[in-house]
């Protein structure tokens, strides 16, 4: 709208498949341009968080495209707090595994899904101790790695990283708490 007619733009990958043309038509560029006030950018995991928050509050399966109008109204910029908005959520065309995909990135983007990678001696109970800490915080292990062959260089430690399920970031933090007490090295991504 900046550059005056309408311009082509190169594409890239997107949730929003529905959304990513690289030209608007000249017939919408034009309606759109007397009755659009302001436009609003998402990023993928503004869309994503979107989807999950439809699935899980509304009951609602929308496309990455459908859920676009969710996300822009999340921004705090729309100042939309206390206002009565009605969104245009559309397009159930999503796949089964890409919305798995979306609830688990949106799940760790929401602090709901954490990852410890700790390196460990290798000897007997090592892992019972770092399960033992996790599971004083609350938090439920979801998976486990327990890698020896490609673990650190030295032979007498194992790496291993923990998925958990959390409740938020402030969760995460008591178990990072925990670990800090129980003396366990770690990074939690």
């Amino acid at each position: 709208m900046k550059a005056g007619p309408a311009v082509r733009i190169d594409t890239r990958p997107t949730l929003a498949d529905g959304l990513a043309i690289a030209e608007v038509g000249k017939l919408c560029f034009e309606i759109a341009r007397q009755v659009v006030d302001d436009l609003v950018m998402v990023n993928e995991a503004q869309i994503a968080m979107s989807v999950l928050r439809l699935l899980e509050l509304e009951k609602t399966v929308v496309e990455g495209a459908g859920a676009v109008p969710l996300a822009a109204a999340l921004q705090r910029s729309m100042s939309l707090e206390g206002k009565k908005v009605v969104l245009c959520l559309c397009g159930g065309n999503i796949d089964v595994t890409l919305i798995g995909k979306i609830i688990e990135r949106s799940l760790a983007l929401d602090g709901r899904l954490c990852r410890v990678v700790t390196q460990m001696s290798d000897r007997p109970g090592s892992l019972a101790r770092l399960a033992g800490v996790l599971a004083s915080t609350g938090a439920s292990v979801k998976e486990v790695y327990h890698d020896r062959s490609f673990g650190p260089a030295d032979v007498g430690s194992v790496a291993i990283a923990a998925v958990l399920e959390t409740r938020d970031f402030a969760h995460v933090e008591q178990i990072k708490a925990a670990l800090r007490e129980a003396g366990i090295a770690f990074r939690v991504e």
